[in-house]
């Protein structure tokens, strides 16, 4: 194996040598070292904000442990005093029912209090020498005890609970608990005392919770400290390892006390204390700071030993990477120095030319090229100078299209040897497109890339091109692109089992807007057309203007036909808003025929013809809206079509007549009205009654001008009336609608009555509940405007559409007509007939006459009559007739036609 002195000892020498090649790239070499510099510093930083948070953190939770610890030690001694406070009353209280001849042996074992070690009893006359104790003997003087003292003065009956001290009795340290006897007329008798030795209120010490120099105490508001107990020991009256009281001014709290100013071991701790309810002295819990922070410091001696193999370890590591950083930058640099001939040489020519190099991912798959050199011209196609290409992806000198385009013909070159096409390519969005001539060479694994701008021969063919495919008006695609380019798109969408929809879209209006305001603003209305729609499609949809104000837009990649639907009703929505023209603002909705690919057609012509006729479906609904094709419709669009047109030319041709029907008064049996009815006489199908041509009227918009033709012979009729003399009655008018919503129906009226000079109150207006039932202020407006002309006001059908009785009343209407089919069934059941006086009761509540329509037979008139219905209308009195001259109604049940 070779020494590595001589393997790399040529690439220290001549690198050495070369002063311009560290110049260049010391910088580079030195990154290493100072990224893992910095990265040691950081890391170190890191560490020690770590290690500081956590070591907070176990204080604080230390600081809180201390505190709950003392919280449950001052609960349980709460509860031990308590109980033992309790044992003292017992037996004071069975020294009363003993009347002094209590025994206190025979009461333990008779189990009066636990016969335990820790518990001495006994009883202490007034002479202060004991009456009875829990363990016989002597008993010494006890008279000059301080508990003594204190009950023998104080006559409140309080437990006295002294320090630690030695018993006299039991020979050994306890703390003592009191209370007074007295006699009969409260002298004082002596006292009953309970001496506890102070381990019985350290018992609840847990090592495995405080630790090994954990401590709890019990110390006295007084700062006497009762009871101590650190690991196994118990201090009391000769022993304490508490060398001072610590301060504890609230009822409970927490404290970091250092070993060599409070501690007689000299060990620091974290203190927490909490008062004993009922009782004035504090229970206090300490735990060791070295047995707390004992996991802290084990973490932190064992991080700091893993950052410092770290350390060390990322210090060799960058060493190496250094040193292999300036072999490989050697080795480029001799790669660069001679590439640089080569580039000198090729620079005088008029062709780019890169050097492309494979890069492979783990598959060994070509992902991407590396351009590992080029000249300027080549760079130029990318728009970045040479030194700002070089070393970059293919991918990063070329985006979206151009990249896949030549990655695709760089492969084919990489696995075939060689390339040569014309592509079209841009590096990014803000490039021209440019055509260039690419020729590809494998040489050595590397890729040899030679480009030529072909870009100005392209573009004049493309220029001829798009003259003979783009409207000159709108810039949109023409019929000539539609019938040239959309076959091959749909035998794409065919191979590909692809859908594809065909919008036909036709302006609705547009011949009026050129008519009335010019061709002008007609050419500036079809552009302004023409960006809605491209703006309602999507992005990558194509919008083709056929000619005139028909349009096509061309929908690809459906999921479903859905999808189209969804288009068709963004472009109606887009046509909502008035167009802002140099001469005005006119409105121009849509309508759209919609044919899918290939459900409806596989070809171009017939999938425009069948999107034409769904066009012509929709005009036929009303406009303004969308339907796709079906079969049907051809035949159903030709007879309406036909229905249309003849509809046209009887308005045209003015084919239509009017005929009247008598409106009776039910109790007198006299003529008080007319209602005027319209019919159209057809050359060929004679009399058409209504119910065959208004609905196509009012669909197609037709009803408004047929609506003022019906007004105006009205108004004629009535003069020719008023000419002849006699008595006169109002006729009424209905008006559709769509025609009371669209037209000025107050100025026709208003026109008409005064062109054929007729009073308003010879005219009466119809209306249907649908046409007026909202809150709209047009509604109220039109028609308060029409009541004070003096022209009444009737609800026809009343009770087949929405009205409530408030919109009755907020509109103030004259005369409310019954829909024949309540009359129908007054015959049938008395729920009939009472539903028919409801509504004649609720009428005449809001001052309206009432018109029963469908009158057929003299039962029906009676009842009527009955229910106080004001008036009747219907074939027994007379079906309509023309305004003929006829003898007078004398009687309810007589009938005929009447007319004044």
């Amino acid at each position: 194996m070779l020494d590595a002195r001589f393997i790399y000892a040529p690439f220290f020498r001549e690198s050495l040598r070369d002063r311009s090649f560290w110049r260049a790239n010391l910088r580079t070499v030195l990154v290493w070292p100072m990224t893992a510099l910095i990265v040691c510093v950081v890391g170190w930083i890191i560490v020690s904000q770590v290690l500081n948070t956590e070591r907070k953190n176990a204080q604080e939770a230390a600081f809180h442990e201390a505190r709950v610890l003392s919280r449950v030690y001052a609960e349980d001694m709460s509860r031990t005093i308590k109980s033992i406070d309790q044992m003292v009353l017992h037996v004071r209280y069975e020294w009363e029912l003993s009347r002094g001849k209590l025994d206190l042996v025979q009461s333990m074992a008779r189990g009066l209090f636990p016969a335990d070690s820790a518990f001495y009893v006994a009883i202490i006359g007034a002479d202060g020498y004991g009456v009875s104790s829990s363990r016989p003997g002597s008993s010494p003087y006890l008279g000059d005890r301080d508990y003594f003292a204190f009950h023998k003065t104080d006559e409140s009956d309080q437990m006295f609970m002294g320090p630690p001290t030695f018993g006299r009795n039991s020979r050994r340290e306890v703390i003592q608990f009191s209370r007074r006897l007295s006699n009969d007329d409260g002298s004082f008798a002596g006292v009953v005392l309970i001496s506890v030795v102070p381990d019985y209120f350290t018992a609840t010490f847990d090592e495995l919770t405080l630790g090994q120099h954990g401590m709890i105490s019990v110390i006295g508001d007084d700062g006497a400290v009762r009871v101590s107990r650190m690991g196994g020991s118990t201090y009391a009256l000769y022993q304490q390892v508490i060398a001072h009281t610590p301060p504890m001014p609230a009822q409970s709290g927490s404290v970091f006390l250092r070993g060599e100013d409070w501690f007689l071991d000299r060990r620091s701790r974290i203190v927490g204390w909490t008062a004993i309810s009922g009782f004035p002295m504090k229970a206090v819990t300490a735990l060791d700071v070295g047995d707390t922070l004992a996991g802290y410091q084990a973490h932190r001696a064992s991080l700091i030993s893993v950052g410092l193999v770290g350390t060390a370890l990322l210090g060799i590591l960058s060493l190496l990477t250094a040193f292999i950083s300036a072999k490989w930058a050697w080795q480029s640099h001799q790669l660069k120095t001679a590439a640089a001939a080569y580039r000198m040489a090729t620079e005088e020519g008029q062709e780019g030319f890169f050097i492309a190099r494979p890069i492979y991912n783990d598959r060994v798959q070509v992902e991407d090229f590396r351009i590992v050199d080029c000249n300027q011209k080549g760079a130029a196609f990318t728009m970045r100078r040479r030194n700002q290409l070089v070393g970059k992806r293919l991918g990063e000198a070329f985006t979206g299209d151009a990249f896949k385009r030549i990655f695709d013909r760089l492969c084919d070159a990489h696995f075939h040897g060689s390339h040569d096409a014309e592509i079209e390519i841009r590096a990014d969005p803000s490039q021209e497109k440019k055509w260039v001539h690419l020729k590809v060479v494998r040489s050595n694994g590397d890729l040899a890339v030679t480009l030529r701008d072909v870009s100005e021969s392209k573009r004049h063919v493309e220029e001829l091109e798009k003259k003979s495919n783009e409207d000159p008006l709108t810039g949109l695609p023409n019929r000539n692109w539609l019938q040239t380019c959309l076959p091959e798109t749909l035998r794409k969408s065919g191979e590909r089992n692809e859908r594809l929809a065909l919008l036909f879209v036709d302006l609705d209006g547009f011949k009026t807007v050129n008519d009335s305001l010019g061709h002008a603003a007609g050419d500036e209305l079809l552009c302004s057309a023409a960006g809605r729609l491209k703006e309602a499609v999507r992005p990558h949809d194509t919008v083709v203007r056929l000619g005139g104000d028909e349009f096509v837009a061309v929908i690809e990649n459906l999921e479903n036909n859905a999808d189209a639907g969804h288009i068709a009703s963004r472009v109606i929505a887009a046509f909502r808003q008035p167009f802002s023209l140099a001469e005005g603002r006119p409105s121009v909705g849509v309508s759209t025929g919609i044919s899918i690919f290939p459900d409806d057609a596989t070809d171009l012509p017939t999938l425009l013809k069948n999107a034409d006729i769904a066009m012509y479906a929709a005009k036929s609904a009303g406009k303004g809206r969308y339907v796709f094709y079906q079969p049907k419709l051809y035949e159903k669009v030709r007879a309406r079509l036909d229905s249309e047109i003849a509809l046209r030319r009887a308005i045209e041709n003015d084919e239509f007549e009017m005929v009247y029907q008598s409106r009776i008064d039910v109790s007198t049996g006299r003529l008080v009205g007319l209602e005027a009815l319209v019919r159209w006489r057809d050359p060929q199908l004679g009399i058409v009654t209504p119910d065959h041509f208004i609905a196509l009227a009012e669909e197609t918009g037709l009803i408004l001008r047929l609506g003022e033709m019906v007004i105006d012979k009205v108004c004629w009729q009535l003069s020719v009336w008023l000419r002849h003399g006699g008595p006169m009655v109002p006729v009424s008018v209905n008006v559709s609608p769509r025609q009371f919503n669209e037209a000025n129906v107050r100025q026709i009226l208003e026109d008409c009555m005064r062109r054929h000079e007729v009073g308003s109150h010879l005219l009466e207006v119809e209306l249907t509940e649908s046409s007026v039932m909202g809150d709209d202020a047009h509604v109220t407006g039109v028609l308060e405007s029409l009541q004070k002309m003096g022209i009444k006001l009737l609800v026809d059908d009343f009770g087949t559409g929405y009205s409530s009785l408030s919109q009755l009343h907020r509109l103030d209407f004259d005369v409310l007509k019954v829909d024949r089919a309540f009359t129908r069934n007054i015959e049938c059941t008395a729920q009939d007939r009472a539903f028919f006086t409801a509504i004649v009761t609720m009428a005449h509540a809001l001052d309206m006459r009432v018109v029963a329509e469908g009158v057929e037979n003299a039962r029906q008139v009676e009842i009527l009559r009955e229910l106080h219905c004001d008036e009747a209308q219907g074939f027994y009195f007379s079906r309509p007739e023309p305004p003929v001259w006829r003898q007078p109604f004398t009687s309810a049940g007589g009938h005929g036609a009447f007319a004044p």
